[in-house]
């Protein structure tokens, strides 16, 4: 289906540090002011534009600005286009996704014997239509369906997730999410983690620091494994040597959690969570991290340390890999020590 992974060394709950303050912003509703205001539950997530924002925050870990030129000759009104774009895309996802939530639906089986519904197949049809519309020459590789372009190759690759946690889905648990990356020549360069539930949005971008629905978020300072709170999405999930290797960071750590999907990395952008380790992911379960992880000021590699990039194609297939997501830089450093990886 894909191709293989290249590794290159290279809430609406309040936040756990100091009030951030904002200067000079300008803020564009296009609909009711007082659905569009952060955490409400009925915000229309693309009709809000915060624009020219200079933020300060006393204990905050990210120091990324909102005025950085952009990477890899990416130009800011593109870059703009391309997040309007993704808010679109996860607007229309959560349209569905909520109308067969805590429903009665067909569960069917894949071939990997993980569980797909309608809700997953309509959600992610529905955003390959805009992104087709908005942007025919971007390739697209989704859960469900694969490779979406009639090249073999493509600068600006959408990877879609429609609902990465269906069982967390199908059980009625609403910490699933859908997750929404733009590569830009294998690196990517806007991440979207949506949980239409809840309506929360974090939304990463590069050279920007991550906001939850309009309001920039950070992780938090844990400068000692023995005092992080750690999350997994099942320890059964884990095979063989990465079994035993999970183990030995579970046993150091203050706190070991389960259960969260996406959702846990969002956790660990807002400061809540310190460490999220797993093993056997795909594309589309971690590409949308990235953005989001780092423009937090966390890190996200894979177990020995280095940078997670993808080059996608046509005729390339995908290999599952292992993720390591830390909101401090000193426990993402001791949990690799500790897991001893080669």
């Amino acid at each position: 289906m894909l191709s293989q992974f290249n590794f290159l060394s290279q809430s609406s709950k309040p936040l756990l540090f100091s009030p951030v303050s904002l200067h000079n912003q300008t803020l564009t509703l296009h609909q009711n002011d007082a659905q569009a205001l952060p955490f409400s539950p009925a915000i229309n997530y693309h009709s809000v534009s915060l624009k020219t924002t200079t933020v300060s925050a006393m204990t905050s870990n990210s120091n990324l600005s909102n005025h950085a030129v952009t990477s890899n000759g990416i130009s800011e009104p593109d870059l703009d286009r391309f997040a309007d774009v993704g808010n679109k895309l996860a607007d229309a996802a959560g349209e569905v996704i909520r109308k067969y939530f805590r429903k009665k639906f067909e569960i069917i089986d894949k071939e990997d014997l993980s569980p797909v519904t309608i809700a997953d197949r309509t959600a992610e049809e529905a955003m390959v239509l805009i992104i087709q519309e908005n942007l025919p020459s971007h390739a697209i590789f989704g859960e469900e369906n694969g490779w979406r372009c009639k090249e073999k190759f493509a600068d600006y690759v959408w990877v879609l997730d429609p609902i990465d946690g269906t069982k967390s889905f199908i059980t009625g648990k609403p910490l699933f999410g859908t997750l929404i990356a733009l590569l830009h020549k294998g690196k990517p360069i806007l991440g979207i983690i949506d949980q239409p539930v809840l309506r929360e949005r974090w939304i990463g971008i590069s050279g920007k620091c991550t906001t939850l629905n309009g309001e920039e978020v950070s992780t938090r300072t844990c400068a000692k494994l023995s005092q992080a709170y750690l999350y997994t999405t099942s320890p059964h999930l884990f095979k063989g040597d990465a079994e035993e290797a999970f183990a030995r960071v579970r046993n150091k750590v203050k706190v070991p959690l389960y259960g969260c999907d996406c959702y846990a990395y969002a956790l660990l952008a807002s400061g809540y969570v310190d460490l999220v380790i797993e093993s056997g992911l795909q594309p589309y379960d971690v590409l949308a991290l990235i953005p989001v992880i780092e423009g937090a000021g966390g890190v996200i590699t894979d177990w020995r340390g280095d940078q997670l990039y993808w080059e996608a194609s046509s005729d390339a297939r995908a290999t599952s890999f292992n993720v390591i997501a830390a909101g401090d830089k000193q426990i993402h450093q001791q949990a690799l020590d500790v897991l001893q990886w080669q």
